[in-house]
């Protein structure tokens, strides 16, 4: 049996086994950081909250809240302070105003404009709402999706938070709603007929107008040699469309990775940013037939796709969907979602000015305090100076230089 030696303890560069592991297994996740797609990963978590609150004001009666109840949202928000501060922030997006001994909460004339207009673009992308849920059910193994499952993501693709109202008993032909288990969390979308035209991926469209084959492109510098070898090897297979059965595929195999690369990417495709939390995406394992470590999968394909961990949220980038940090292809939805992002900063700013001019006032009145606080001092001074001054004698004083006249010319004096 071998005996460490102790000298390597001493040794700088010594690393102990157990931090070794920890390296290696972090290292899995770790990927050469470009800044125009971490920009474009970047969540404004402004953003998110407040589109939550306007969710929330929303459902509330009258489509007015009062600010206590929306302070007891901001534990589940993950937010601290008060309430009424944030919503001052927003006076574009927020109206808050007291009746009684009460604050209430409704949006703005501006903001449920936006709102309208959301509503206007989720109505107009009905049909391609119905496709996209088409496509992620016919992709799924029994062609089922949980709805729990479904609710985590269903703001990726767009989907409107009553789907299950607005758009699966309208399409019976294509879903109905099951319940095998008969438990409220099992119930499930089932995909009630199969639309050949919804089976056709991304890929296979973008290869149909190129007159080409399809294959995966690599968005990659010509400099990451090895990558683009690696890239071409694994375009020299066939590809393997997403909609088709994995039975007779080998875990494993090339075969099997090429259609979970298909997969993955057909899945970013369908997003509205063309990203995902690689964590919510792994929740439909089993449905998708998604290998266990999913992130060493797409860590094989940097050309494809782009990993990062930015905000400690693992997330999946589709590199074709973005020309630098700017999503190539604008969703409406996502449009209308920008403007709401605009008319957000727009109060920030309009607040921020305010809060500035406030600051410069209170500072003008403090000058103006401070000069006459020390004009008074001053005041004060002279005045003590001239009731309460030293008093001189001798000579100076005018009884004692009469005395001092009449001794110094007195006759009788000898």
């Amino acid at each position: 049996m071998l005996r460490k030696n102790p000298s390597f303890r001493n040794n700088p560069f010594y690393v102990p086994q157990s931090l070794q592991y920890l390296v290696r297994k972090f290292s899995l996740w770790s990927m050469k950081k470009e800044p125009d797609l971490e920009s474009a990963l970047s969540r404004n978590r402004r953003w998110v909250v407040n589109n939550q609150i306007k969710n929330i004001i929303l459902r509330c009666p009258d489509r007015v809240a009062p600010v206590k109840f929306l302070q007891k949202k901001f534990k589940t928000l993950d937010l601290q302070g008060k309430a009424l501060n944030w919503l001052k922030k927003y006076p574009c997006c927020f109206d808050v105003y007291l009746e009684g001994d009460e604050y209430y909460c409704r949006l703005t004339k501006r903001m449920m404009f936006l709102v309208e207009e959301e509503e206007a673009v989720k109505d107009m992308q009905e049909p391609v709402f119905v496709e996209r849920l088409g496509k992620l059910l016919m992709m799924s193994s029994n062609h089922r999706l949980n709805v729990v499952k479904l609710n985590e993501i269903k703001r990726n693709f767009g989907f409107p938070d009553d789907y299950l109202i607005r758009i699966v008993p309208k399409y019976s032909d294509m879903f109905r709603v099951v319940n095998y288990s008969g438990r409220r969390s099992s119930m499930e979308i089932e995909l009630a007929s199969w639309n050949p035209g919804f089976a056709v991926s991304a890929i296979e469209a973008a290869a149909r107008k190129q007159g080409s084959e399809p294959c995966f492109s690599c968005s990659l510098p010509s400099s990451w040699v090895k990558s683009w070898e690696r890239s071409r090897k694994f375009n020299s297979t066939p590809y393997i469309s997403p909609y088709l059965e994995i039975r007779g595929l080998m875990e494993g195999s090339m075969e099997m990775e090429k259609r979970t690369v298909g997969l993955v990417h057909e899945l970013l495709s369908l997003t509205l940013w063309k990203k995902a939390s690689i964590l919510k995406l792994g929740h439909f394992r089993r449905e998708f037939g998604l290998p266990e470590k999913l992130n060493v999968l797409l860590l094989k394909h940097p050309g494809i796709f782009y990993v990062s961990n930015k905000y400690q949220i693992y997330t999946v980038l589709l590199r074709e969907g973005y020309k630098g940090s700017e999503l190539i292809d604008k969703d409406p939805l996502v449009v209308a979602k920008e403007n709401f992002g605009e008319l957000m900063q727009d109060g920030l700013h309009e607040y921020n000015r305010r809060r500035h001019l406030l600051n410069l006032e209170k500072k003008k009145k403090d000058i103006v305090l401070r000069g006459l606080e020390k004009n008074k001092t001053r005041s004060s001074e002279m005045s003590d100076n001239d009731d309460g001054g030293v008093k001189l004698g001798g000579l100076f004083d005018p009884e004692e230089r009469k005395r001092f006249y009449k001794v110094l010319f007195d006759d009788a004096v000898p």
